[in-house]
Order: C-alpha cells, then structure tokens, then sequence
C-alpha cells in the first residue's frame, strides 16, 4: 500500500512540475519593465529565431518585413507599453530548420543578449529526423535558460499542401513535441497552429495565406494575438 501511495506522489507531483510557463505570470518582470519610463528605462530585446515565415517571406519570394508578425507585435506592444523602447530583431533565416538553426545559435542569437527568445522553426522540421530536431530544440532552450533568457515555443503555421485537419499530417508530431519541450522546460507557449485548424475547419483558410506555406498579413496577424497573451497587462 505505501509502495502504492509513494508511485501516485510522484506521478502528481511529475504532472504537476512537468507543465509549460503560465502566460499571467511568466514575464511579469518585464511586463513591469515596458512601463518604466525614462530615465530609468532600459532597451528591451526580442529575439524572433526560425524559418521563413517570422523573416517576413510571402509569394514569390518578397520579403514583407513590416506585415511578418515580429514587427505587427511591435506595433501592437508600443500601443500597449508607450515609454517601452523595445528591439525587435529577426535572426530568421528562410529554408532554415532548428538543426541547422541551432549551429549558428551561439553567435547569432544568443549575441544580441534577448530578454525574450521566440522559436519558430516546425514548418520546416517536418522534413527531418524528429529525433535530431527535438536535439536542436532542447540545445537552444537550454542555452537561453542558462542566460536567465525567457523562452516562447511557436507551433507552427500551415503548409496548404497538408491537411492540417488530418492528425495524421506530418505538422503534428512536431505540434505535439513542440507542447512537451514546453512543459518539460516550463517555458512559454504560442499556439498558432490551434488557431490555423479554427480557421481550416471554417474553411478560410486561404484567406489568411499569401502562399501555400507563407501566411498574409491577416495570417501573421492571428500569430500576433498568440503571443500578445504573453504582454498583456
């Protein structure tokens, strides 16, 4: 009986510990940073690093930099947080994925010192070895907590090729691994995915996609109120 009780303490308390950052909470800290006004305000970094779709990319092949969802957010936090001096900065590299991602990551990411770091590389991941992606994953998040970095994991957006209604689609497995690096990490959450397969299930879909795996700006747009879960006062 006490062996019973022992495996049940330890099952609840692993449920408990083993779930992802809590979006009221998580950057409380630096909420109440983006109110300070100057002179005693300091420059706020947010890193956006992943694939095509946060560098801006929609058909063939422009670049909509202004209309890609780091600076809609932008936009968004400076209505919000008015004395903020805020960085957005998009190591975004298109065609990317985290494997390759995660080798440049050192130099190129961790350098401009984020106070957020958002990962958004799934699109892309689903063309390689999901073992070797979740490596690559973990290799980043563990190097921004080790810089008391904050963290926010992106689900992805879709590809119109898939049916991202089907869970057998290949997005899914990275979905679900995506979820588990949260909660095993306690880090943050944006689930644009969730909100792409409302829009799917309505069938207008394509009304939030540029391309068949770039999305317009109303697409980025609903990316943009995943993440203003993390802001809001």
């Amino acid at each position: 009986m006490k062996l019973v009780l022992i495996l049940l303490f330890l099952g609840a308390t692993f449920s408990t510990n083993a779930q992802q950052a809590d979006s009221t909470t998580y950057l409380s800290n630096l909420k109440q940073e983006l109110t300070t006004q100057w002179p005693k305000n300091r420059t706020i970094n947010l890193v956006f690093h992943g694939h095509s779709v946060p560098a801006g990319y929609w058909h063939d092949h422009e670049v909509h930099t202004l209309e890609s969802y780091p600076n809609l957010l932008l936009a968004k936090l400076k209505s919000q947080y008015p004395y903020a001096v805020i960085n957005v900065i998009v190591t975004a590299i298109g065609g990317e994925n985290a494997i390759k991602g995660q080798t440049r990551f050192e130099q190129e990411v961790l350098v401009h010192k984020p106070d957020v770091l958002f990962i958004d590389y799934a699109l892309n991941d689903r063309f390689s070895d999901i073992g070797k992606v979740k490596e690559a994953w973990s290799a980043m998040i563990q190097a921004a907590l080790a810089k008391n970095i904050k963290v926010i994991l992106l689900t992805p957006s879709p590809d119109q090729r898939l049916d991202i209604l089907d869970p057998k689609n290949p997005l899914e497995s990275h979905v679900q691994q995506i979820h588990q690096l949260a909660e095993q990490n306690h880090i943050g959450l944006a689930d644009p995915y969730s909100q792409f397969k409302r829009v799917a299930k309505r069938g207008e879909l394509t009304n939030f996609m540029s391309h068949v795996n770039h999305p317009n700006k109303a697409g980025h747009e609903l990316i943009v109120d995943e993440l203003l879960k993390w802001f809001t006062k």
